[in-house]
């Protein structure tokens, strides 16, 4: 009787299925805020919005709605259907055709070829590749999904796909973004203007660029919803996805990692860490486990620049994260962290504008380089992150960083990305290591 019960699914209900697509028709228009990447329309391809929880995938979306409507499209032919719901979340993939059923019993006249359809958060229905595949052979070829698993970014989603998606990652919002949302103008020389750019690069280096935190005024209210954003990655997207049954030991484990922020993590000696507390728990538990956070875009994992294939495979990798504020509300730090989440806020912003040919890594040798940004074959860009130049230990270690980097890999394009300063420093090579601000670099397009 118990495995009766535990094995027991309620079966879709179409009523419950239609009134979710109305309700959403009748939502729309939204009102939103632009992004600076909007997502295509009328592409006659399959459009994936991968991306972290809550960075504004849906929002997006929202936004190709908005636009249709905008130019005459009628309502009845915007197909919503939000799988991040109690009900919802618990469809097999056999009960998706259902949706389809009942999309065409609200509008029996309405041709599925001029539906555009929208579906977030697919990738909590197990084999939901095949029923968009399906609908886009045979019914609509206007299609959007979004989802919080990186199987999203696959080549082998893309293989099941036939090669037809079109990719559109999204991210908490850049700093350009984040002035938007605050209403501070990004494009203005003035010195008022400025100052308060620079106030809002404090701000955003701290709390970070989910959109809800940021229109969130309320700072104690910002930590509440970055916690439960933790919250929710921890016990929807890893513990009960990957049917992980150690929590506690989770939690402590991606605390761990962010607390490594800017460093090289051993998953080995985390392992260890882990054993001395008396706790019970595989490494190679672990080692899929920072997989899994790295899957559900919580981490983003950077190797160790080499010539050598293998040597870049063997290397201890950093881990940093999706959003500083997020690191913040869970580790709840008592020191200064600024110049480590000055680290993840550049990285993320490299991250952020990669090209498809675009990969980075960090450098360790006998000194070390933050950022080695590769393009194809070639070195683009070194780059190092400090808060302040003021000690003169930093900065020799800085430049000599840069130096041996630039020596090994040939490349002369140099910077420093700091809180403030601003100066360009020749080295003896006769190469220029250009200094500039935080603020300034995160926004030059």
């Amino acid at each position: 009787m118990l495995n009766f019960v535990l094995n027991f699914r309620t079966p879709m209900n179409k009523l419950y299925l239609k009134t979710q697509i109305a309700m959403r028709q009748a939502g729309f228009p939204t009102d939103l805020k632009p992004r600076e990447n909007p997502l295509p329309v009328n592409v006659g391809k399959i459009v994936t919005v991968p991306g972290v929880r809550r960075c504004g995938k849906s929002s997006k979306m929202e936004a190709v709605v908005n636009e249709l409507l905008a130019a005459g499209v009628e309502r009845e032919r915007m197909l919503w259907v939000s799988f991040d719901d109690e009900r919802l979340v618990r469809m097999s993939s056999g009960d998706l055709d259902l949706i389809i059923e009942a999309y065409r019993e609200m509008f029996p006249d309405l041709e599925l070829s001029s539906a555009y359809m929208f579906f977030d958060e697919i990738q909590l229905i197990e084999n939901w590749e095949y029923f968009v595949l399906k609908l886009y052979k045979h019914y609509s070829k206007n299609i959007y999904i979004s989802g919080s698993n990186a199987t999203m970014l696959s080549s082998e989603l893309k293989s099941a796909l036939r090669g037809w998606p079109v990719e559109e990652e999204t991210f908490p919002l850049s700093f350009r973004e984040y002035c938007e949302f605050k209403g501070i103008s990004t494009e203005s020389y003035l010195e008022s203007d400025l100052a308060k750019v620079r106030g809002a690069f404090y701000a955003y280096n701290n709390e970070g660029g989910f959109p809800e935190v940021v229109l969130t005024p309320n700072p104690l209210h910002k930590a509440k919803i970055l916690q439960n954003y933790f919250d929710t990655m921890l016990l929807r997207d890893l513990v009960e996805h990957y049917m992980i049954s150690n929590i506690e030991v989770l939690r402590y484990f991606l605390k761990r990692i962010m607390s490594n922020l800017t460093k090289p993590t051993s998953i080995r000696a985390i392992h260890g860490d882990v054993k001395s507390r008396g706790l019970r728990v595989s490494k190679d538990d672990l080692y899929d486990w920072a997989n899994h956070a790295c899957d559900i875009f919580m981490f983003i994992r950077v190797p160790n620049f080499s010539k050598s294939l293998q040597k870049i495979e063997s290397s201890q990798p950093k881990y940093y994260c999706i959003d500083n504020g997020l690191r913040d509300a869970v580790l709840l730090p008592q020191s200064n962290d600024d110049g480590k989440k000055l680290e993840n806020t550049v990285f993320l912003q490299l991250y952020r504008k990669r090209t498809p040919i675009d990969q980075i890594f960090y450098y360790q040798g006998r000194c070390e380089c933050d950022f080695v940004v590769q393009r194809g074959v070639d070195i683009e860009s070194l780059i190092q992150v400090t808060w302040n130049m003021d000690d003169e230990e930093t900065r020799r270690r800085e430049i000599e960083g840069l130096k041996e980097a630039s020596d090994l890999t040939d490349c002369r394009n140099l910077y420093i990305i700091t809180a403030e300063s601003t100066e360009e420093i020749e080295l003896d090579n006769g190469s220029i290591i250009h200094v500039l601000p935080a603020w300034r670099w995160l926004l030059d397009r």
